[in-house]
């Protein structure tokens, strides 16, 4: 009788992590997809390279290693599914790749916040995103040659271990871990607690004059500096909680599999698949944080789904699915000086001022 309780009780289990797994693998594709849609057919959007390059990573990962991850689990993983070496030692250079990838697009992203917000006079001093997205996937092909170096996966009779954490990576798994968490995590708390510093200025106010000061009166300035300020003082609260998320978030998702790649293989072996999926969560929460957060993309997406409920229903046709044609139609239609007044397209009021969206603007 208790081995069949204890059966039952792994049984559950394991449907409720594969029911919680396929959750987050659905919220992952298709909250990056949108997000990645509405940053396209967006105007004011379309320089956010540092956004448009962390849903590409975030896709990439939901369509290769979350997969595997469903179907190539060891027990007691949630999939059966044996792979020989040669798909194995893939499925370790894909996980060691791209979840660098992942956590030092975030970083970039904070750290693109912090040149925009904290020093918003210096535009020569911020380098091309480009050249910066070059040198994190190269860091990131560096990462994942790392894990052709650990032991051989064994025979598909054996159980098959092809995660960074059941012996992917071999000695290198400190030095992965070093430079895959500790780094961007670094890299983040410094730009994003520059950024709270100066948003908290900001929501205080100017400062009192001193007591005993005597106040001028021959400009307006002068009159209107010993007036209080007209908005309340703020100990930080909302100043604080764009930063706060954002760390937060990556502490709780990252936190855990970085812990795990510094322990003995053996107990980051027993403690893979939960670190593993509380990771690939991260995925799925960036649409969310970097996304429905902030509001240029909410404005966004709002008028993408008017538009689309105005728009008659029309027939699929083969042109529309090739590459060209379907990147034209993600981008909207061009954008011409030929129109006239009255020909020329709406634009919404919101996104008319030029929001930018590495403002953080949590509401």
């Amino acid at each position: 009788m208790a081995n069949t309780t204890g059966l039952n009780a792994t049984e559950v289990s394991g449907s409720m992590g594969l029911i919680l797994a396929v959750i987050v693998e659905a919220t992952a594709l298709l909250g990056n997809g949108v997000l990645l849609v509405v940053v396209l057919r967006t105007p004011g959007l379309r320089d956010a390279l540092y956004l448009m390059h962390l849903c590409i990573v975030d896709l990439l990962a939901a369509a290769s290693i979350m997969p595997l991850g469903l179907l190539a689990a060891p027990p007691p993983g949630l999939g059966r599914l044996r792979l020989g070496p040669a798909p194995c030692r893939a499925a370790r250079f894909l996980s060691a790749a791209l979840l660098p990838a992942c956590t030092l697009g975030v970083a970039a992203l904070g750290l693109a916040r912090y040149r925009l917000i904290v020093h918003p006079l210096r535009p020569g001093s911020r380098p091309p995103p480009c050249l910066v997205l070059t040198a994190l996937w190269a860091a990131a092909a560096l990462l994942g040659a790392l894990s052709m170096l650990g032991p051989p996966p064994a025979p598909p009779p054996a159980p098959a271990r092809c995660s960074v954490l059941a012996g992917g990576l071999g000695p290198f798994r400190p030095l992965w871990a070093m430079l895959a968490f500790a780094l961007p995590a670094l890299l983040l708390l410094g730009a994003y607690g520059s950024i709270f510093l100066v948003a908290r200025r900001a929501a205080l106010g100017p400062l009192p004059p001193a007591r005993g000061a005597r106040p001028r009166s021959d400009s307006l300035d002068s009159r209107l500096s010993i007036l209080p300020p007209l908005r309340p003082r703020l100990p930080g609260g909302k100043a604080a909680l764009a930063p706060a998320l954002a760390v937060g978030q990556f502490a709780a998702c990252w936190l855990p599999y970085g812990c795990a790649c510094l322990a003995p293989a053996a107990q980051a072996a027993a403690a893979e698949a939960a670190v593993t999926w509380v990771a690939y969560s991260a995925f799925a929460a960036h649409p969310f944080l970097y996304g429905l957060l902030q509001r240029p993309v909410r404005r966004g997406l709002g008028r993408l789904a008017r538009q689309a409920l105005r728009r008659p229903p029309r027939a699929c046709t083969l042109r529309v699915w090739h590459p060209r044609a379907l990147l034209q139609h993600l981008q909207g239609p061009p954008e011409g000086p030929a129109l006239g007044p009255a020909e020329a397209p709406e634009q919404d009021p919101d996104l008319a001022g030029g929001e930018n969206l590495s403002m953080p603007k949590a509401t």
